[in-house]
């Protein structure tokens, strides 16, 4: 198995794509060490230091963790956008400050969870838009920052996949529809699409990879496969 002997953090793992990667890596032989939101808050530096204070070697993370809302920026009040800012952008931020330390000297691999709407115009999403936009930049400048301590840094850019965050947008039929006819592959993701991703780039099998955003999304940057 390619993860065997890897000690693997991955946050978000109660459910959806956290926990999906969670899975996928200790079927792969890592050991994992699961954390969620609900267990404490991911962009309170006391609660991350004491976090990692627990954590020894550390082979590679794989951070989930975050929260969306639906509003264009006149609709979208400063708390709501100061909430998905702290906790997506300053959490994927703490998790790497101390992330590092742990894997100076071994090398290690840090895969953050982004967004196509990070990488692309989606309407109603301009916080979470902005905070995934940011995690593609802070991945890419990480990158150039610890290549030379072999840490390599990427994210992944999932379409819409279907999670307890996103199922309110596949409550209604035709919406659903609406959505899937926006993924050139002809349906929605699910949480092991981009599992299985994840638990590359973590492996050994992707070492001359960083700095990479890499989208698994049926096609939705591609373009639209609708004769229009």
């Amino acid at each position: 198995m390619r993860l065997n002997g890897k000690l693997i953090l991955v946050t978000g793992a109660a459910s959806g794509i956290g926990l999906a990667c969670a899975d996928r890596c200790t079927a792969e032989g890592a050991q994992v060490h699961s954390i969620d939101r609900k267990e404490g808050d991911i962009a309170d530096e006391q609660q991350v230091e004491a976090l990692f204070a627990g954590v020894g070697r550390l082979d590679a993370v794989i951070h989930c963790a975050g929260i969306a809302v639906r509003h264009p920026v006149d609709q979208q009040d400063a708390r709501g956008w100061d909430d998905v800012i702290r906790t997506n952008v300053r959490g994927a931020y703490l998790i790497s400050r101390h992330a590092v330390p742990k894997m100076i000297e071994r090398g290690g691999s840090i895969v953050h969870m982004a967004s196509v709407v990070g990488v692309t115009g989606v309407r109603n999403r301009a916080a979470y838009s902005t905070s995934k936009g940011a995690i593609v930049a802070l991945a890419r400048s990480m990158a150039i920052d610890y290549a030379q301590h072999r840490i390599r840094v990427n994210c992944i850019c999932p379409g819409f996949t279907r999670t307890p965050l996103t199922a309110k947008l596949f409550s209604d039929p035709e919406r659903e529809r609406q959505i899937t006819a926006l993924h050139p592959l002809g349906r929605l993701g699910e949480p092991e699409d981009v599992a299985h991703l994840a638990a590359f780039l973590v492996s050994d099998e992707s070492s001359w990879i960083t700095g990479q955003a890499i989208a698994v999304d049926g096609g939705f940057t591609a373009g639209h496969a609708a004769d229009i």
